[in-house]
């Protein structure tokens, strides 16, 4: 089996971080190829950059050269995964989705802790379309910008930490998930922090796009997600200046 993920900024090393926690949640026989955008923001935090991702992920899924059988969108919020959906005819996961429909396994509630406050309400709005909000306690902001991610992973987890603590206290919430990409492999210390389960977004969609190729599952092409009419669209792909 082979899975595509696909990081929805141009940072490699992201990349190369999101592609290996997706390996360490794979079974034996499970290929992750991890795959950085051909063009796009070097983090996304807003929706411009959101809405250039979903082109550029669409973009880097549709030229890949090689046979797959899933493919993962490994950014919060909304990136285009319906897009990706209508072009393939393979089972598409989002990591908002799957760890948030995790997450309602191990709790009544559950909270998001994400990045910078000006994502909330793209979560919060990605959780209502997908009819996953009922059950969702809070999105709470970290402040920290998606590169600092990288950059001071100390920090990183003492701030993501103290608002999963804060989510699980005040907001009554009793399963955390990790609101970005970039937070893949720091779980498990907001687990310590605070005593309930963190769910990362990227090998929950592991596990669940590995189950659904197993089940012989894909997306239903009958309506909402049926292949793209053939029709003329011009100049596309972008010529380079």
């Amino acid at each position: 089996m082979r899975i595509l993920v696909v990081n929805v900024n141009t940072t490699q090393s992201m990349t190369d971080s999101i592609g290996e926690q997706a390996a360490g949640a794979a079974s034996p026989g499970t290929e992750i190829v991890p795959l950085t955008p051909p063009f796009g923001a070097e983090s996304v935090e807003g929706n411009y950059e959101s809405y250039l991702a979903a082109v550029a992920v669409m973009e880097a899924v549709r030229t890949h050269p090689e046979p797959f059988d899933a493919v993962i969108q490994a950014g919060y919020g909304e990136h285009g995964r319906e897009g990706l959906q209508e072009l393939l005819d393979v089972p598409v996961v989002d990591i908002t989705e799957a760890a948030a429909s995790t997450a309602q396994f191990l709790g009544r509630t559950y909270s998001v802790v994400t990045t910078l406050d000006r994502t909330v309400p793209l979560i919060e709005e990605r959780l209502h379309a997908a009819g996953l909000g009922a059950r969702c306690a809070s999105v709470r902001a970290s402040g920290l910008p998606v590169l600092e991610l990288e950059r001071d992973a100390r920090a990183a987890v003492d701030a993501i930490a103290e608002q999963a603590a804060r989510a699980v206290e005040e907001d009554r919430a009793e399963v955390i998930c990790l609101g970005c990409g970039g937070m893949s492999g720091l779980a498990e210390r907001v687990v310590e922090r605070t005593g309930v389960p963190v769910v990362d977004g990227v090998t929950a969609a592991v596990t669940i796009a590995e189950s659904l190729v197993r089940l012989g599952l894909t997306t239903s092409k009958v309506r909402t997600y049926a292949s793209p009419r053939p029709k003329r669209i011009l100049n596309w792909p972008p010529r380079a200046s």
